[in-house]
């Protein structure tokens, strides 16, 4: 077994899907129109979808909006170098919430950025 996506909703697919693939390097691996349904659902990941887990970003074509509630946490990306992955993403016109830095309690170097729709990314410096 394996962790095939996480599903988010999201208000604006057009501008979502910009955010992790121009933002964050994500490659938009699939997108599919359900007319009947009223609404989209878009795959993007850094791999294909047979070898890594990948995000589905769901878009209903009615709601342009939803409250993130408080159950939900973040979704985390490995990355070499948080502080440039940081520097990337804010000239890239990404936002980062919480600047590359020691976690509280740790050594870990995390940072979080943050969709158009609020989702946090957690940034986790691996070497």
């Amino acid at each position: 077994m394996r962790i095939l996506h996480t599903m988010i909703r999201v208000g604006d697919l057009d501008r979502a899907i910009a955010f992790y693939t121009e933002v964050l390097g994500m490659r938009l691996l699939r997108r599919t129109d359900y007319p009947e349904g009223r609404f989209t659902l878009a795959f993007v990941g850094y791999g294909p979808e047979d070898a890594e887990a990948v995000l589905e970003l769901t878009h209903n074509w009615d709601t342009p909006a939803y409250d993130l509630g408080n159950g939900f946490g973040h979704i985390a990306i490995a990355v070499p170098d948080a502080y440039a992955a940081c520097a990337e993403i804010k000239r890239r016109g990404g936002v980062v919430v919480r600047e590359a830095g020691p976690m509280k309690h740790g050594t870990t170097v995390i940072a979080f950025v943050q969709d158009p729709d609020g989702y946090k990314i957690e940034l986790i410096q691996r070497s």
